[in-house]
């Protein structure tokens, strides 16, 4: 193992190393808030994703939605809905940055093999956003709260994060949502969901967007961008906000993966290519691009994305090893 010293020179040098040799206050989240978990709910059937005590109608205003590129979390799926107070829509002045009103609550449910093991729940309080995850009963009637994770519940590898590491993804961006956005929410809306089409038409935001956001490049290239988008972007970004807590999963490096909505027309020009060829990859040599590495492999500090995952995605190997041949 290097020495911190060390390690804080090749921190300065490719966020490749970093990942890989990241020193700890780089990973290191600050406690868990327990006075704002207090705030929350102790079970899921009162935080108002449900009509009633029991049973999965929805109650009145809450919205189902999918990004378009979504993050990698070991095979499991997932389902995503959004509550925003009445009468006051979501600030979208800036398209690359909602802010969302007080009193705003998205849910993420996570099925891995068969199995509903939790759903997630991240509110904006008063005093700031809080996470937090409600682990399912074994009879399915009701979720509880479980504000210091859990490891392999109900008989399945997934492993349920502590309300402190939701800030690690969430913390990198200044709206705090993730997968909700002008970006992510082009694609044609599913069934009883909403897009970003859907929610100019309901009021639902403050600014509508000049034209229709788009990814640039042909299927592989906007597959590629979008997935790193999806998995990277939240921590490697050019806009991440300060923070006066603990360097969260918050790395020191120049690399932006982020997509914008008013996106550049070339793929040259976007932050990917701009910020990380040569650095995180090699155009046209995928066997000699450090990413490719990463992605590829599952252990402590040798993996991308670093956080929620221990089952490599395959699919999103193959794509990006196409990605960089092509280029």
């Amino acid at each position: 193992m290097k020495t911190k010293g060390v390690a804080r020179r090749l921190l300065r040098i490719t966020v490749v190393l970093c990942l890989a040799l990241s020193c700890q206050p780089y990973r290191l989240c600050d406690p868990v808030d327990d006075a704002a978990v207090g705030e929350l709910p102790e079970r899921l059937s009162a935080t108002g994703l449900y009509a009633g005590q029991e049973g999965e109608s929805l109650a009145p205003d809450v919205r189902s939605f999918r990004p378009r590129f979504e993050l990698w979390s070991d095979g499991a799926s997932k389902r995503r809905w959004i509550w925003l107070p009445p009468g006051t829509p979501i600030d979208t002045s800036d398209m690359d940055g909602w802010q969302f009103p007080v009193g705003t609550k998205l849910w993420k449910e996570f099925t891995r093999d068969g199995v509903r093991v939790e759903t997630r729940l991240l509110e904006r309080l008063p005093r700031g956003w809080i996470g937090l995850a409600y682990l399912w009963q074994n009879d399915g009637s009701d979720a509880i709260a479980a504000p210091y994770g859990a490891i392999d519940p109900l008989g399945t590898p997934h492993n349920v994060p502590a309300s402190n590491e939701c800030a690690a993804c969430h913390g990198g961006r200044s709206s705090h949502v993730l997968g909700f956005s002008a970006v992510q929410l082009t694609q044609p809306a599913e069934p009883d969901s909403v897009n970003l089409d859907e929610l100019v038409r309901l009021g639902l935001v403050s600014h509508a967007p000049a034209s229709s956001p788009r990814v640039p490049g042909n299927e592989t290239e906007q597959a590629a961008l979008g997935y790193l988008h999806a998995n990277c972007s939240h921590c490697h970004n050019a806009s991440r906000p300060n923070s006066s807590g603990s360097r969260c999963f918050d790395p020191e490096d120049g690399v932006d993966f982020s997509l914008r909505a008013n996106e550049a027309p070339e793929v040259s020009e976007t932050n990917a290519y701009r910020t990380a060829t040569e650095v995180c990859f090699e155009a046209g040599r995928p066997g000699s691009s450090r990413m490719i590495d990463l992605v590829s492999q599952r252990g402590r500090f040798r993996q991308m994305p670093p956080l929620a995952t221990e089952v490599v995605d395959t699919a999103a190997v193959v794509l990006l090893r196409r990605w960089i041949e092509q280029m």
